[in-house]
Protein backbone atom coordinates (compact mmCIF):
# COMPACT_ATOMS: atom_id res chain seq x y z
CA UNK A 1 0.00 0.00 0.00
CA UNK A 2 1.12 3.25 -0.62
CA UNK A 3 1.40 5.45 2.59
CA UNK A 4 1.24 8.81 2.97
CA UNK A 5 4.14 10.77 4.24
CA UNK A 6 4.37 11.06 8.48
CA UNK A 7 5.19 15.34 8.99
CA UNK A 8 4.94 18.13 7.43
CA UNK A 9 5.96 22.19 7.86
CA UNK A 10 2.99 24.84 6.54
CA UNK A 11 5.01 27.42 5.13
CA UNK A 12 2.29 30.36 4.45
CA UNK A 13 2.93 33.58 2.42
CA UNK A 14 0.37 36.42 1.05
CA UNK A 15 -1.50 34.24 -1.54
CA UNK A 16 -0.54 30.39 -0.97
CA UNK A 17 -0.30 27.71 1.21
CA UNK A 18 2.80 25.48 0.89
CA UNK A 19 2.00 22.06 2.70
CA UNK A 20 5.92 20.90 2.76
CA UNK A 21 6.95 17.15 3.35
CA UNK A 22 9.54 16.81 6.10
CA UNK A 23 9.94 12.92 5.54
CA UNK A 24 13.82 12.01 4.34
CA UNK A 25 14.55 12.14 0.99
CA UNK A 26 11.28 14.18 0.34
CA UNK A 27 11.18 17.21 -2.14
CA UNK A 28 6.96 17.11 -2.72
CA UNK A 29 5.29 20.36 -1.95
CA UNK A 30 1.30 20.42 -2.16
CA UNK A 31 0.55 24.07 -2.94
CA UNK A 32 -3.07 25.39 -2.35
CA UNK A 33 -3.66 28.73 -4.01
CA UNK A 34 -5.30 31.20 -1.15
CA UNK A 35 -7.69 32.95 -3.56
CA UNK A 36 -7.98 30.69 -7.06
CA UNK A 37 -8.21 27.87 -4.44
CA UNK A 38 -6.38 25.61 -6.73
CA UNK A 39 -4.41 22.76 -5.63
CA UNK A 40 -0.64 21.40 -7.63
CA UNK A 41 2.06 20.15 -6.39
CA UNK A 42 5.80 21.76 -5.97
CA UNK A 43 9.22 20.94 -4.99
CA UNK A 44 10.90 22.20 -1.91
CA UNK A 45 13.46 24.79 -4.00
CA UNK A 46 10.14 27.14 -5.44
CA UNK A 47 8.95 27.82 -1.19
CA UNK A 48 9.07 32.08 -0.96
CA UNK A 49 12.56 32.17 1.81
CA UNK A 50 9.88 34.91 3.10
CA UNK A 51 7.30 32.32 3.77
CA UNK A 52 5.80 31.61 7.74
CA UNK A 53 7.38 28.40 9.16
CA UNK A 54 5.33 26.24 11.32
CA UNK A 55 5.50 22.30 12.15
CA UNK A 56 1.72 20.38 11.49
CA UNK A 57 1.00 16.65 11.80
CA UNK A 58 -1.15 16.53 9.22
CA UNK A 59 -3.82 17.83 6.97
CA UNK A 60 -7.58 17.49 7.99
CA UNK A 61 -9.03 19.01 4.46
CA UNK A 62 -10.83 22.11 3.97
CA UNK A 63 -14.52 23.50 3.88
CA UNK A 64 -16.51 26.56 2.72
CA UNK A 65 -18.12 28.66 5.19
CA UNK A 66 -19.57 31.96 4.69
CA UNK A 67 -16.40 33.78 4.46
CA UNK A 68 -14.85 31.91 1.65
CA UNK A 69 -12.45 28.53 1.88
CA UNK A 70 -11.07 27.29 5.33
CA UNK A 71 -7.92 24.79 5.61
CA UNK A 72 -7.99 22.43 8.72
CA UNK A 73 -5.03 20.92 9.57
CA UNK A 74 -3.72 19.21 13.00
CA UNK A 75 -1.51 20.88 14.98
CA UNK A 76 -0.84 18.06 17.80
CA UNK A 77 -1.08 14.63 18.28
CA UNK A 78 -0.04 11.78 20.05
CA UNK A 79 0.81 8.22 19.79
CA UNK A 80 -1.86 5.53 20.84
CA UNK A 81 0.41 2.62 19.71
CA UNK A 82 1.74 0.09 17.20
CA UNK A 83 -1.38 -1.91 15.03
CA UNK A 84 0.34 -4.68 13.69
CA UNK A 85 3.31 -2.99 13.01
CA UNK A 86 2.01 0.08 11.92
CA UNK A 87 1.45 3.28 14.19
CA UNK A 88 -1.68 4.71 15.36
CA UNK A 89 -2.15 8.51 15.83
CA UNK A 90 -4.72 10.45 17.66
CA UNK A 91 -5.56 14.15 16.83
CA UNK A 92 -5.61 16.68 19.78
CA UNK A 93 -5.22 19.54 18.60
CA UNK A 94 -6.33 21.89 15.28
CA UNK A 95 -6.21 24.77 13.65
CA UNK A 96 -8.91 26.42 11.15
CA UNK A 97 -7.00 29.13 8.57
CA UNK A 98 -9.23 31.08 6.63
CA UNK A 99 -8.18 31.35 2.59
CA UNK A 100 -9.03 35.31 3.07
CA UNK A 101 -6.86 37.65 4.81
CA UNK A 102 -9.97 39.74 6.57
CA UNK A 103 -13.88 38.95 6.74
CA UNK A 104 -14.55 42.91 5.99
CA UNK A 105 -16.42 41.90 2.75
CA UNK A 106 -19.30 40.38 4.56
CA UNK A 107 -21.92 42.12 6.25
CA UNK A 108 -22.68 42.00 10.34
CA UNK A 109 -25.47 39.32 9.49
CA UNK A 110 -22.98 37.32 6.94
CA UNK A 111 -20.01 37.72 9.72
CA UNK A 112 -22.38 36.56 12.51
CA UNK A 113 -23.05 33.33 10.71
CA UNK A 114 -19.43 32.90 9.92
CA UNK A 115 -18.54 32.92 13.68
CA UNK A 116 -21.03 29.93 14.26
CA UNK A 117 -20.26 27.57 12.12
CA UNK A 118 -16.42 28.26 13.05
CA UNK A 119 -17.67 27.57 16.49
CA UNK A 120 -19.69 24.55 15.53
CA UNK A 121 -16.97 23.35 13.46
CA UNK A 122 -14.42 23.98 16.39
CA UNK A 123 -16.76 21.62 18.69
CA UNK A 124 -16.38 19.14 16.54
CA UNK A 125 -12.96 19.06 15.89
CA UNK A 126 -12.31 18.96 19.89
CA UNK A 127 -14.48 15.93 20.69
CA UNK A 128 -10.95 14.12 21.71
CA UNK A 129 -11.90 11.03 19.76
CA UNK A 130 -9.98 11.45 16.37
CA UNK A 131 -7.28 9.13 14.85
CA UNK A 132 -5.53 8.59 11.88
CA UNK A 133 -2.71 6.32 10.55
CA UNK A 134 -0.42 7.44 7.64
CA UNK A 135 0.68 3.64 6.47
CA UNK A 136 -2.39 1.24 7.91
CA UNK A 137 -6.27 1.55 6.63
CA UNK A 138 -8.16 2.21 9.94
CA UNK A 139 -11.43 2.57 8.29
CA UNK A 140 -11.60 -1.27 7.55
CA UNK A 141 -11.39 -4.82 9.58
CA UNK A 142 -8.90 -7.26 9.44
CA UNK A 143 -11.63 -9.60 7.88
CA UNK A 144 -12.70 -6.85 5.34
CA UNK A 145 -8.81 -6.26 4.29
CA UNK A 146 -7.98 -9.92 4.16
CA UNK A 147 -10.87 -10.18 1.14
CA UNK A 148 -9.95 -8.03 -0.55
CA UNK A 149 -7.84 -7.65 -3.90
CA UNK A 150 -4.30 -7.16 -4.59
CA UNK A 151 -5.58 -4.16 -6.94
CA UNK A 152 -7.28 -2.96 -3.75
CA UNK A 153 -4.25 -3.51 -1.33
CA UNK A 154 -2.03 -1.23 -3.62
CA UNK A 155 -4.69 1.35 -3.17
CA UNK A 156 -3.92 4.47 -1.33
CA UNK A 157 -5.53 5.51 1.94
CA UNK A 158 -7.98 7.79 0.35
CA UNK A 159 -8.66 5.58 -3.27
CA UNK A 160 -9.88 2.95 -0.87
CA UNK A 161 -12.74 4.99 0.61
CA UNK A 162 -15.32 3.38 -1.18
CA UNK A 163 -17.74 2.43 1.83
CA UNK A 164 -17.97 6.54 3.69
CA UNK A 165 -19.67 5.60 6.67
CA UNK A 166 -16.12 5.86 9.17
CA UNK A 167 -14.48 8.38 7.29
CA UNK A 168 -14.95 11.82 8.89
CA UNK A 169 -13.29 14.01 6.88
CA UNK A 170 -14.58 12.86 3.31
CA UNK A 171 -16.40 15.56 2.91
CA UNK A 172 -13.58 17.67 3.78
CA UNK A 173 -11.31 15.84 0.93
CA UNK A 174 -13.31 15.58 -2.08
CA UNK A 175 -11.69 18.20 -3.96
CA UNK A 176 -8.42 16.05 -2.82
CA UNK A 177 -9.43 12.43 -3.81
CA UNK A 178 -9.82 13.02 -7.79
CA UNK A 179 -6.27 13.88 -7.87
CA UNK A 180 -3.71 10.87 -7.04
CA UNK A 181 -0.89 12.57 -6.76
CA UNK A 182 -2.36 14.43 -3.83
CA UNK A 183 -2.58 11.40 -1.81
CA UNK A 184 0.75 11.47 -0.22
CA UNK A 185 -0.45 14.20 2.00
CA UNK A 186 -3.73 13.42 3.25
CA UNK A 187 -5.25 10.60 4.46
CA UNK A 188 -8.67 9.52 6.41
CA UNK A 189 -9.37 10.19 9.86
CA UNK A 190 -11.95 8.18 11.71
CA UNK A 191 -13.48 9.21 14.71
CA UNK A 192 -14.66 6.37 18.27
CA UNK A 193 -12.31 5.09 20.59
CA UNK A 194 -8.55 3.07 20.30
CA UNK A 195 -6.14 1.50 22.60
CA UNK A 196 -3.41 -0.79 22.28
CA UNK A 197 -1.83 -2.93 24.89
CA UNK A 198 0.34 -5.61 25.42
CA UNK A 199 0.16 -8.19 28.25
CA UNK A 200 1.76 -11.59 29.04
CA UNK A 201 0.89 -14.85 29.44
CA UNK A 202 3.38 -17.59 30.76
CA UNK A 203 6.11 -14.62 29.60
CA UNK A 204 4.82 -15.12 25.94
CA UNK A 205 4.04 -11.37 24.97
CA UNK A 206 1.09 -10.49 22.91
CA UNK A 207 -0.72 -7.62 22.47
CA UNK A 208 -4.92 -6.82 22.32
CA UNK A 209 -6.37 -3.97 20.32
CA UNK A 210 -9.98 -2.79 20.73
CA UNK A 211 -11.19 -0.01 17.66
CA UNK A 212 -14.68 1.58 17.65
CA UNK A 213 -15.67 3.21 14.58
CA UNK A 214 -17.95 5.70 14.78
CA UNK A 215 -20.54 6.10 12.42
CA UNK A 216 -20.49 9.90 10.44
CA UNK A 217 -24.17 9.56 9.31
CA UNK A 218 -26.72 9.98 11.62
CA UNK A 219 -23.82 11.13 14.92
CA UNK A 220 -25.60 13.15 17.61
CA UNK A 221 -25.66 13.24 21.16
CA UNK A 222 -27.85 11.17 23.67
CA UNK A 223 -31.90 11.91 23.66
CA UNK A 224 -31.31 14.64 20.63
CA UNK A 225 -30.71 11.87 18.10
CA UNK A 226 -32.51 9.00 18.02
CA UNK A 227 -33.38 6.01 16.21
CA UNK A 228 -33.04 5.81 12.57
CA UNK A 229 -33.43 8.19 9.06
CA UNK A 230 -34.83 7.46 5.90
CA UNK A 231 -31.73 5.32 3.77
CA UNK A 232 -31.36 3.31 7.02
CA UNK A 233 -28.83 4.55 9.07
CA UNK A 234 -29.29 4.57 12.78
CA UNK A 235 -27.79 7.19 15.22
CA UNK A 236 -25.04 6.46 17.01
CA UNK A 237 -23.48 3.97 15.23
CA UNK A 238 -20.40 2.17 15.96
CA UNK A 239 -18.52 -0.90 14.73
CA UNK A 240 -16.07 -2.65 17.35
CA UNK A 241 -13.52 -4.54 16.42
CA UNK A 242 -10.89 -6.70 18.33
CA UNK A 243 -7.78 -7.54 17.59
CA UNK A 244 -5.48 -9.77 19.36
CA UNK A 245 -1.62 -10.34 17.37
CA UNK A 246 0.70 -12.70 18.85
CA UNK A 247 4.34 -12.82 16.90
CA UNK A 248 2.68 -12.94 13.26
CA UNK A 249 -0.57 -14.64 14.53
CA UNK A 250 -3.63 -12.49 14.63
CA UNK A 251 -7.04 -12.76 15.20
CA UNK A 252 -10.16 -10.02 14.81
CA UNK A 253 -13.77 -10.20 16.55
CA UNK A 254 -16.63 -7.58 15.24
CA UNK A 255 -19.90 -6.25 16.67
CA UNK A 256 -22.06 -3.17 15.97
CA UNK A 257 -24.02 -1.42 17.83
CA UNK A 258 -26.84 1.26 16.98
CA UNK A 259 -29.84 2.82 17.86
CA UNK A 260 -33.18 1.08 18.03
CA UNK A 261 -34.09 1.12 14.02
CA UNK A 262 -37.14 2.84 13.70
CA UNK A 263 -38.67 5.90 13.59
CA UNK A 264 -38.56 7.21 17.53
CA UNK A 265 -37.43 10.18 19.45
CA UNK A 266 -36.75 11.14 23.40
CA UNK A 267 -36.18 15.01 23.08
CA UNK A 268 -34.84 16.49 26.85
CA UNK A 269 -37.53 18.38 28.67
CA UNK A 270 -37.92 18.69 32.86
CA UNK A 271 -37.68 14.91 33.23
CA UNK A 272 -34.78 12.95 34.36
CA UNK A 273 -35.70 10.85 31.90
CA UNK A 274 -37.75 11.85 29.22
CA UNK A 275 -39.95 9.36 27.66
CA UNK A 276 -39.69 7.57 24.51
CA UNK A 277 -42.02 8.75 21.53
CA UNK A 278 -42.68 6.37 18.42
CA UNK A 279 -43.74 7.81 15.72
CA UNK A 280 -47.03 7.64 13.93
CA UNK A 281 -47.09 8.41 10.47
CA UNK A 282 -43.41 7.05 9.13
CA UNK A 283 -43.27 4.21 7.70
CA UNK A 284 -41.02 2.21 9.96
CA UNK A 285 -40.70 -0.89 8.02
CA UNK A 286 -38.67 0.78 5.25
CA UNK A 287 -36.16 2.17 7.24
CA UNK A 288 -35.72 -1.01 9.12
CA UNK A 289 -35.37 -3.06 6.29
CA UNK A 290 -32.80 -0.42 4.51
CA UNK A 291 -30.98 -0.96 8.09
CA UNK A 292 -30.93 -4.95 8.23
CA UNK A 293 -30.19 -5.09 4.37
CA UNK A 294 -26.97 -3.29 4.31
CA UNK A 295 -26.28 -4.93 7.86
CA UNK A 296 -26.65 -8.61 6.10
CA UNK A 297 -24.64 -7.14 3.08
CA UNK A 298 -21.45 -6.08 5.03
CA UNK A 299 -21.59 -8.78 7.92
CA UNK A 300 -23.98 -11.32 7.19
CA UNK A 301 -26.31 -13.12 9.48
CA UNK A 302 -27.53 -10.57 12.53
CA UNK A 303 -28.87 -11.37 16.02
CA UNK A 304 -29.98 -8.32 17.80
CA UNK A 305 -29.11 -8.31 21.32
CA UNK A 306 -31.89 -5.67 23.01
CA UNK A 307 -30.89 -4.71 26.60
CA UNK A 308 -33.28 -2.45 27.30
CA UNK A 309 -36.04 -2.06 30.10
CA UNK A 310 -39.18 -4.17 29.33
CA UNK A 311 -41.34 -2.36 31.93
CA UNK A 312 -42.00 1.10 32.22
CA UNK A 313 -41.45 3.75 29.58
CA UNK A 314 -39.10 1.54 27.09
CA UNK A 315 -41.94 -1.38 27.11
CA UNK A 316 -43.42 0.10 23.44
CA UNK A 317 -39.80 -0.02 22.14
CA UNK A 318 -38.87 -3.29 22.86
CA UNK A 319 -42.30 -4.70 21.57
CA UNK A 320 -42.08 -2.82 18.25
CA UNK A 321 -38.81 -4.16 17.84
CA UNK A 322 -39.79 -7.83 18.16
CA UNK A 323 -42.93 -6.83 15.91
CA UNK A 324 -40.32 -5.43 13.27
CA UNK A 325 -38.33 -8.43 13.11
CA UNK A 326 -41.50 -10.56 13.43
CA UNK A 327 -42.43 -8.93 10.33
CA UNK A 328 -39.69 -8.55 7.73
CA UNK A 329 -39.76 -12.12 8.86
CA UNK A 330 -35.86 -12.74 7.16
CA UNK A 331 -34.00 -15.52 8.40
CA UNK A 332 -31.39 -14.52 8.68
CA UNK A 333 -32.02 -12.06 11.56
CA UNK A 334 -32.22 -13.29 15.14
CA UNK A 335 -33.92 -11.39 17.49
CA UNK A 336 -33.13 -11.72 21.71
CA UNK A 337 -34.64 -9.75 24.36
CA UNK A 338 -32.79 -9.15 27.91
CA UNK A 339 -34.08 -7.01 30.28
CA UNK A 340 -30.47 -6.13 31.60
CA UNK A 341 -31.64 -3.12 34.45
CA UNK A 342 -33.57 -6.25 35.95
CA UNK A 343 -31.94 -9.03 35.37
CA UNK A 344 -28.11 -7.62 37.19
CA UNK A 345 -29.60 -5.14 39.75
CA UNK A 346 -27.57 -4.30 42.22
CA UNK A 347 -24.74 -4.99 40.94
CA UNK A 348 -25.67 -8.32 40.38
CA UNK A 349 -23.03 -8.88 37.04
CA UNK A 350 -22.91 -12.90 37.63
CA UNK A 351 -26.25 -13.08 36.18
CA UNK A 352 -25.00 -11.85 32.70
CA UNK A 353 -24.54 -16.08 32.06
CA UNK A 354 -27.88 -15.45 31.52
CA UNK A 355 -27.34 -13.85 28.33
CA UNK A 356 -23.70 -15.66 27.73
CA UNK A 357 -26.16 -18.89 27.74
CA UNK A 358 -28.58 -17.46 25.85
CA UNK A 359 -25.90 -16.85 22.96
CA UNK A 360 -23.71 -19.15 23.64
CA UNK A 361 -24.26 -21.45 20.53
CA UNK A 362 -24.93 -18.58 18.28
CA UNK A 363 -21.36 -17.07 19.15
CA UNK A 364 -19.82 -20.11 18.22
CA UNK A 365 -21.47 -19.87 15.08
CA UNK A 366 -19.89 -16.63 13.97
CA UNK A 367 -16.73 -17.28 15.14
CA UNK A 368 -13.65 -14.97 14.67
CA UNK A 369 -11.29 -13.98 11.88
CA UNK A 370 -7.72 -15.62 12.20
CA UNK A 371 -4.21 -15.43 10.15
CA UNK A 372 -2.43 -17.86 12.13
CA UNK A 373 1.57 -18.61 11.97
CA UNK A 374 2.75 -22.32 12.14
CA UNK A 375 2.91 -23.36 15.98
CA UNK A 376 6.12 -25.63 16.93
CA UNK A 377 5.74 -28.75 18.71
CA UNK A 378 8.61 -26.82 21.00
CA UNK A 379 6.41 -23.79 21.22
CA UNK A 380 4.21 -26.22 22.63
CA UNK A 381 5.88 -27.43 25.41
CA UNK A 382 7.08 -24.12 26.24
CA UNK A 383 3.65 -22.39 26.38
CA UNK A 384 0.75 -24.40 28.28
CA UNK A 385 -1.93 -23.87 30.93
CA UNK A 386 -3.69 -26.00 32.35
CA UNK A 387 -7.08 -26.67 34.00
CA UNK A 388 -7.81 -29.05 36.14
CA UNK A 389 -10.85 -30.59 37.41
CA UNK A 390 -11.05 -33.14 40.46
CA UNK A 391 -14.28 -34.51 40.90
CA UNK A 392 -14.83 -37.12 43.02
CA UNK A 393 -11.17 -38.37 43.26
CA UNK A 394 -10.80 -38.87 39.86
CA UNK A 395 -8.42 -35.76 38.22
CA UNK A 396 -8.73 -34.82 34.38
CA UNK A 397 -6.49 -32.71 33.01
CA UNK A 398 -7.47 -30.31 29.65
CA UNK A 399 -3.95 -28.90 27.97
CA UNK A 400 -4.37 -25.79 25.72
CA UNK A 401 -1.69 -24.18 23.92
CA UNK A 402 -1.13 -20.83 24.80
CA UNK A 403 -2.12 -19.53 21.17
CA UNK A 404 -5.47 -21.01 21.34
CA UNK A 405 -6.21 -19.44 24.76
CA UNK A 406 -4.80 -15.58 23.00
CA UNK A 407 -6.95 -16.39 20.29
CA UNK A 408 -10.10 -17.28 22.86
CA UNK A 409 -9.78 -13.32 23.98
CA UNK A 410 -11.21 -11.37 21.37
CA UNK A 411 -14.36 -13.47 20.18
CA UNK A 412 -15.00 -14.25 23.62
CA UNK A 413 -14.62 -10.55 25.73
CA UNK A 414 -12.56 -10.60 28.47
CA UNK A 415 -15.62 -10.68 30.80
CA UNK A 416 -16.47 -14.15 29.70
CA UNK A 417 -13.11 -15.10 31.71
CA UNK A 418 -15.45 -14.50 34.78
CA UNK A 419 -18.21 -16.22 34.00
CA UNK A 420 -16.84 -19.27 31.74
CA UNK A 421 -14.29 -20.89 34.44
CA UNK A 422 -16.91 -21.68 37.21
CA UNK A 423 -19.77 -23.78 38.23
CA UNK A 424 -22.96 -22.42 37.62
CA UNK A 425 -24.81 -23.08 40.72
CA UNK A 426 -28.01 -23.87 38.68
CA UNK A 427 -26.43 -26.47 36.64
CA UNK A 428 -25.32 -29.99 37.30
CA UNK A 429 -23.23 -29.43 40.76
CA UNK A 430 -19.51 -30.86 40.80
CA UNK A 431 -18.30 -32.54 44.67
CA UNK A 432 -14.93 -30.75 44.33
CA UNK A 433 -12.65 -28.27 42.27
CA UNK A 434 -9.49 -26.59 41.55
CA UNK A 435 -9.28 -23.50 39.18
CA UNK A 436 -6.17 -22.89 38.13
CA UNK A 437 -6.01 -19.01 37.29
CA UNK A 438 -3.64 -17.68 34.93
CA UNK A 439 -0.79 -15.12 35.05
CA UNK A 440 -1.53 -11.71 32.59
CA UNK A 441 1.10 -9.14 33.62
CA UNK A 442 -1.31 -6.05 35.17
CA UNK A 443 -4.70 -7.16 34.00
CA UNK A 444 -3.90 -10.30 36.71
CA UNK A 445 -5.23 -9.37 39.35
CA UNK A 446 -8.47 -7.49 38.69
CA UNK A 447 -9.71 -11.01 36.80
CA UNK A 448 -8.74 -12.85 39.37
CA UNK A 449 -10.47 -10.86 41.85
CA UNK A 450 -13.41 -11.10 39.46
CA UNK A 451 -13.24 -14.78 39.48
CA UNK A 452 -12.76 -15.35 42.91
CA UNK A 453 -15.77 -13.00 43.84
CA UNK A 454 -17.55 -15.61 40.86
CA UNK A 455 -16.54 -18.07 42.95
CA UNK A 456 -17.70 -17.44 46.18
CA UNK A 457 -21.11 -16.16 45.29
CA UNK A 458 -21.57 -19.77 43.65
CA UNK A 459 -20.27 -21.42 46.26
CA UNK A 460 -22.33 -19.63 48.33
CA UNK A 461 -25.82 -21.60 47.55
CA UNK A 462 -24.27 -24.87 47.35
CA UNK A 463 -23.19 -27.66 50.41
CA UNK A 464 -19.32 -28.00 50.65
CA UNK A 465 -16.65 -27.04 48.17
CA UNK A 466 -12.93 -27.76 47.59
CA UNK A 467 -11.63 -24.79 46.05
CA UNK A 468 -7.71 -24.60 45.12
CA UNK A 469 -6.42 -21.30 43.79
CA UNK A 470 -3.41 -21.17 42.12
CA UNK A 471 -1.49 -18.48 39.86
CA UNK A 472 1.11 -19.95 37.56
CA UNK A 473 4.24 -17.04 37.30
CA UNK A 474 3.19 -14.75 39.97
CA UNK A 475 1.78 -16.42 43.36
CA UNK A 476 0.01 -12.95 44.27
CA UNK A 477 -2.63 -15.75 45.90
CA UNK A 478 -1.78 -17.92 48.46
CA UNK A 479 -3.37 -21.44 47.53
CA UNK A 480 -6.41 -21.96 49.71
CA UNK A 481 -6.82 -25.40 50.40
CA UNK A 482 -9.97 -26.66 53.05
CA UNK A 483 -13.50 -27.21 53.12
CA UNK A 484 -16.30 -24.05 52.99
CA UNK A 485 -18.99 -23.75 54.55
CA UNK A 486 -21.78 -21.45 52.92
CA UNK A 487 -22.14 -19.82 56.37
CA UNK A 488 -18.19 -18.82 56.19
CA UNK A 489 -18.78 -17.25 52.90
Amino acid sequence: MASTYESFNLRTTADKFYIEACDDDSVDVLVIDRVSTEITLTVKRDIPASSETRPICGLMGRIRLVAGMYLIIITKNEKVGDLLGHTVWKALDFDVISYKKTILHLTDNQGEYNKTFLSMINNVLHTDSFYFATDYDLTHTLQRLANTSPEFQEMTLLERVKDQRFVWNEHLLREFIPQPELHKFIYPVVHGFIIIKSSCINGKLFDWSIISRRSCFRAGVRYYVRGIDSEGHVANYVEIEQIVQYNSSKASFVQTRGSIPFYWSQRPNLKYKPRPQISKTMNHLDGFQRHFDSQIILYGKQVILNLINQKGSENPLEQTFEKMVVTLGNGTIKYIAFDFHKECSLMQWHRLYILLDMVAEIQEEFGHTAELEPITPEFEQEAEFILEIEELGTRSKRILPALDLVLQFAPNCLHRLGTGLFCDPHRAPLQTHIIWLLSMQKITHRITELLTLSLMECLGTLQKKLILVHCFRHRFLTRVTGVLEPSRI
